[in-house]
């Protein structure tokens, strides 16, 4: 499979000289498959110039798997150009609520007065799913969510394909109320998700000063994301939802914090930016950029 990061800022979208290294866009993947489908991991504002790209190459059916419904996380649906495309698939994958559907909560966001096109009058053809809490087959790969611990319905996943594992989970605060080295595998949330993944995108919002100021919100801390990381045998780990309140400066500073807590691989822990590539396959893992513009 191959990633493509179209967004990575958490909580709003901040753009500007200060952020241009890693960039201003709010969470956004698109995953290729080998069999030529798109998996698109969050609908951050990183979606309106990866729609671009995929309405230009007459993509004609994509599966859109988000993690919850925080603005930061949808603000791209509305400005997806292949959702306004007749005949294209959308798939739309969802944490399941006990209160709505997933499609009567989207159409909150999208209708007046939040959004001037309703969701009864989008010309795709888009299908709602609650989210997979068991495997399920979406071209060459296989597709699992699990719950995790955020404010709100919140799912991670987990896609695997050629004996290759890639895992999202970019709202997650696995600390909240323990210490996570002390803490049970089995008890930990997202552990069954991330448990030997190849590469683990994951929530580093905060430095380890700044988290006490923040239990609760529903984030991590580097600390905690390289413990989490630890504990779950992960291979590789993307340091991902950059607090808008950091410039490119401050994340490199958080970098650094976290590669010396990673001593037995440091080189394994990356900053997630804005047109950065990550191919896994047969090979292994391969890291690389590209422009992500269209």
């Amino acid at each position: 499979m191959d990633v493509g990061v179209w967004g990575c800022r958490g909580s709003l979208a901040a753009p500007g000289p200060e952020t241009i290294r890693y960039g201003g866009n709010t969470s956004c993947l698109d995953v290729v498959l080998s069999s030529g489908h798109h998996l698109i991991l969050d609908a951050g504002t990183g979606m309106r110039p990866l729609g671009v790209m995929l309405d230009n190459a007459g993509v004609d059916e994509v599966h859109v798997l988000l993690t919850h419904l925080h603005l930061d996380h949808l603000q791209g649906l509305g400005f997806f150009r292949p959702l306004f495309r007749p005949g294209v698939a959308v798939h739309v994958w969802g944490p399941a609520s006990p209160v709505q559907s997933l499609s009567d909560r989207i159409a909150i966001y999208l209708s007046p007065p939040l959004f001037p096109v309703r969701l009864a009058d989008i010309p795709s053809d888009v299908t709602f799913h609650d989210e997979p809490l068991e495997a399920v087959a979406i071209g060459s790969a296989t597709v699992r969510a699990a719950k995790v611990t955020h404010q709100g319905p919140t799912v991670g996943y987990r896609i695997e394909e050629g004996g290759a594992s890639l895992v999202y989970l970019p709202d997650h605060e696995p600390s909240l109320g323990v210490t996570l080295a002390n803490h049970p595998a089995d008890w930990t949330s997202g552990y069954e998700l991330a448990c030997d993944a190849d590469v683990l995108l994951h929530d580093a919002q905060y430095g380890d000063d700044e988290y006490p100021r923040h239990v609760g919100w529903g984030h991590s801390c580097v600390e905690h994301v390289v413990d989490f990381a630890a504990k779950a045998n992960v291979g590789n780990v993307v340091l991902f939802h950059h607090d808008p309140y950091h410039d490119d400066d401050d994340l490199e500073h958080l970098l650094v914090q976290a590669r010396a807590r990673w001593t037995s691989a440091p080189e394994r822990v990356r900053l997630a930016c804005e047109g950065m590539t990550i191919t896994l396959d047969a090979n292994g893992v391969a890291f690389g950029a590209q422009a992500a513009r269209a």
